[in-house]
C-alpha cells in the first residue's frame, strides 16, 4: 500500500453526461490533504462528450475516464470505475457527496489495518429541509454524526471505500452486489471479512428536498434492495418476507427514531409524519422486490441520482 510509484486510493466518481456533473465533488477532493495520493476515476458515458477539464485534475496522482455508454445502473458504473482503479483502496463517491479535507487521509490510515471495508461519518448536507431530514435518516441514520469508531455489519451506501482486491473476488457478480451495498456488506461478514466505521473521516451528503423525486427514490430503492437481496432465494421464503413486508416500517422505525434523537435535527416532531411515509413507500417497494424481483427498479433509480432527478431538484 506504501508503493509510491501508484496511487494509494482511487475514487470513482459516476456522470451519466459531463465533467459539471462531478465538478463540485472534484472541487473537494482537490482539498484533500493527500491528493497526490489520489487516482480519480471518472465514469461517464463517452469521453468525448464528457468535456473534461483536465487542469483541474493534474494535482492528483493521476486520473483516467472510463466510457459505458449511457449510465443505467449505478452498480454497473461503479463496477467498470473499480475494475478500472489501479489503487489497492477504492472509495466510491456522488456528485451530491463532499468530503472533509482530511477524509482520505484518515481512510487511507484506516486501511493499514485489516479491514476489508472502511466508512465515514455523514453529516446532512441540507439540514435546512424537513424532506431532506426525512431522506438522510431513512438512507444514512446509522452513521450521522456523533457516530463511534466501530466495527460494523453494513456502511454508507455509494460512499464507503474498499480494498479492490476483495472486491474483485467477486468477478462478474460485482456489479450486481454494488447495486445495493448493504447486501455486498452483509456478504463480505458472511466470508469473515470485516467493516469499520471510522466517525474521524467525515462527509456532507445532500438529500433529496423534491417530494416528487423523493417518493419514487423510496419505492425504487427498497424494490431494488430487495430484489437483489432475494436472488438465488426459493420461493417459500420469497413469499415470506413478502408477507413480513408490513412489518418493516415497524423494525426500521423504532431504530430510526432512536438516530433521529440523537441527531441535530432542529424539528424533530415535524419529520416524523414523513419518515413515516417513506418507511411505507420503501416497505411497498421491498414487497414487490421480494415477490417479483428487481425489476427495472435500477434503470428507474439510476436517473434520480443525477442532474434533473439530483437530491436538491436543481
Amino acid at each position: 500500500m506504501n508503493d509510491r510509484s501508484c496511487p494509494e486510493m482511487s475514487v470513482v466518481l459516476i456522470t451519466p453526461d459531463r465533467y459539471d456533473t462531478v465538478r463540485k465533488t472534484i472541487s473537494y477532493l482537490r482539498e484533500q490533504t493527500v491528493k497526490h495520493r489520489l487516482e480519480i476515476v471518472i465514469v461517464a458515458p463517452s469521453a468525448d462528450r464528457l468535456n473534461l477539464e483536465e487542469p483541474e485534475l493534474k494535482e492528483f496522482f493521476t486520473f483516467s475516464v472510463v466510457e459505458v455508454g449511457e449510465v443505467t445502473s449505478i452498480g454497473a458504473a461503479n463496477c467498470a470505475g473499480v475494475q478500472r482503479a489501479n489503487a489497492p483502496i477504492v472509495a466510491l463517491g456522488e456528485d451530491h457527496a463532499y468530503p472533509d479535507p482530511d477524509w482520505a487521509e484518515i481512510l487511507i490510515e484506516a486501511h493499514q489495518e485489516s479491514w476489508a471495508a472502511v466508512g465515514a461519518e455523514v453529516r446532512n448536507g441540507n439540514p435546512d429541509s424537513i424532506t431532506g431530514w426525512a431522506d438522510f435518516l431513512l438512507n444514512y441514520g446509522p452513521w450521522i454524526e456523533p457516530a463511534a469508531a466501530e466495527e460494523v455489519d453494513h456502511l454508507p451506501g455509494h460512499n464507503s471505500s474498499y480494498k479492490r482486491e476483495i472486491l474483485l473476488e467477486y468477478g462478474p457478480e460485482l456489479d450486481i452486489m454494488l447495486e445495493a451495498e448493504s447486501v455486498l456488506h452483509w456478504d463480505l461478514k458472511s466470508k469473515g471479512y470485516r467493516l469499520y466505521l471510522e466517525p474521524r473521516a467525515k462527509f456532507n451528503h445532500l438529500n433529496f428536498e423534491l417530494l416528487s423525486s423523493w417518493i419514487p427514490a423510496q419505492f425504487y430503492s427498497g424494490r431494488l434492495f430487495a430484489g437483489v437481496r432475494a436472488r438465488g432465494w426459493c420461493f417459500l421464503r420469497r413469499m415470506l418476507y413478502t408477507a413480513a413486508a408490513p412489518i418493516i416500517p415497524v423494525v426500521r422505525g423504532r431504530r430510526i427514531v432512536g438516530q433521529l434523537r440523537r441527531s441535530r435535527c432542529p424539528r424533530r416532531l415535524s419529520v416524523l409524519p414523513l419518515l413515516a411515509f417513506g418507511l411505507c413507500v420503501s416497505a411497498i417497494g421491498e414487497m414487490a422486490g421480494y415477490a417479483l424481483g428487481e425489476g427495472n427498479a435500477k434503470q428507474k433509480l439510476t436517473p434520480l441520482h443525477f442532474n434533473g432527478g439530483s437530491p436538491t431538484g436543481v
